[in-house]
């Protein structure tokens, strides 16, 4: 089977694509944030350098890894539910679930160490680009220089692949299993992720104004209540279709889709949900926070500044690696319905309905995905802002809410619609033989 799995990635290579594009950016992530690690530990570098680059590596490496894992599982689940035919055949062939599990995997650890060798450039980009941040914020030394060591080359190889052979087996067993079981344990886990948010949200009463670690308890609480709603959002956009009334040709093909489509776009709406949610809700109350220290006329601390660096960096990564599901997701979905786009034309619908369908569809799913994120993100913003400046919602909440919401919509659209546009460029007939 291993060998099937390379002759599968070696004679169909734009079907991974989008894993090794996950693959890449993860491994110069994680490369980036170790060589701060291997960075601290050389000698001579002093002890506030070394406390902030290690910090610095600890909490946002841990943060990539999540995201390496999260980018890579949703490239693969959407290329797993895309082969079920191909995988069933086999299976009718004489391959046992455990071959097959052993392929999948194959493909996606060939893949992930194809995208970990020249990751090497850009982590190291990164990495001068991250200390260099640090030294003009004069939180490290400017003598310091950036190693590239075994803890980031180990690290970034060890996690991509880790990533790749675990996201790739869960895809797969997941495809295999039961759908009745699999949404119970999904429906469990999310009202578990939720309770744990509003908890950890509610904790934020339990501190005062002035303590450094006010931040963490609504900050894990967004978090937290994304992951949760993120979970739920395909049954609730099932349930919101039921009832959606969209006008038109387009507005009623859009429908159908969506309800037929709502276990693949599982992915597309985590995405939305956690990118609105915990970049709406750290900025903002990163921004309480630095309007509050500054009515105070004092001058922030080292360790403040490495707070708000720490912040800012967290959510540009995950917005980055968001953006990357959200593209690699929308991209695989919607061009494998070169197939459905050609019938639909055959049948009738011009070109400029079926961009209008799909056009509809992205607009459904953005919109989902942005109002769940922004009822997680206001669970956190509203209690850190309570105790931290005795108001309710801080008026930097709605100029975020609507950058994030802009940004959100452009990277959904206009994935979604310039892949159809790709697509709908191949002749009807030819779209439909081809895949058949």
């Amino acid at each position: 089977m291993l060998v099937l799995a390379l002759r599968s990635v070696r004679g169909r290579p734009g079907r991974f694509l989008a894993t090794l594009l996950s693959a890449f950016l993860g491994a110069a992530l994680v490369m980036a944030f170790g060589s701060l690690h291997d960075t601290a530990g050389q000698p001579g570098v002093d002890e506030v350098s070394a406390q902030t680059l290690t910090t610095s590596a600890s909490v946002v490496g841990g943060y990539g890894t999540l995201l390496v894992f999260f980018a890579v599982a949703s490239t693969l689940t959407v290329n797993v539910r895309q082969r079920a035919a191909e995988l069933e055949l086999l299976r009718c062939s004489g391959a046992t679930p455990a071959q097959i599990r052993r392929m999948v995997v194959g493909e996606a650890v060939a893949v992930a160490l194809v995208g970990v060798v020249p990751a090497l450039g850009p982590a190291v980009l990164g990495g001068r680009a991250l200390l260099g941040a640090f030294q003009d914020s004069g939180q490290v030394s400017r003598s310091v220089d950036l190693v590239l060591g075994p803890v980031a080359l180990l690290s970034g190889a060890g996690v991509t692949l880790l990533a790749s052979a675990g996201a790739a087996f869960l895809a797969v067993r997941r495809a295999t299993r039961r759908g009745v079981r699999r949404a119970r344990a999904r429906t469990l886990l999310a009202y578990g992720t939720l309770a744990a948010g509003a908890l950890a949200a509610a904790s934020t009463f339990a501190f005062s104004a002035t303590d450094a670690a006010l931040m963490a308890a609504p900050a894990y609480g967004a978090i937290l209540l994304s992951v949760g709603c993120a979970l739920l959002a395909p049954r609730l956009l099932g349930a919101l279709l039921s009832g959606l009334p969209l006008g038109g040709a387009s507005g009623w093909l859009a429908v159908r889709n969506l309800r037929r489509r709502v276990d693949e776009l599982s992915g597309v709406l985590m995405s939305l949900v956690l990118f609105t949610a915990i970049s709406t809700a750290t900025v903002t109350m990163q921004s309480v926070e630095s309007d509050a220290v500054a009515a105070s006329g004092l001058r922030k601390s080292v360790d403040a500044k490495n707070l708000e660096t720490l912040n800012l960096t967290v959510v540009g990564v995950i917005a980055v690696f968001v953006c990357i599901m959200l593209v690699n997701s929308l991209y695989a979905a919607t061009s494998y319905r070169s197939s459905e786009f050609g019938r639909q034309r055959l049948a009738g619908a011009t070109p400029v309905q079926v961009l209008g369908t799909v056009g509809a569809e992205s607009v459904v799913l953005t919109v989902v995905g942005v109002a769940l994120g922004s009822l997680a993100a206001l669970a956190g913003i509203v209690p850190f802002t309570m105790v931290r400046t005795d108001g309710t919602l801080p008026g930097q909440t709605l100029g975020i809410w609507l950058a994030v919401c802009a940004v959100a919509a452009a990277v959904t659209l206009g994935t979604s619609l310039g892949t159809a546009r790709r697509v709908l460029r191949t002749p009807a007939i030819g779209a439909v033989t081809r895949a058949a």
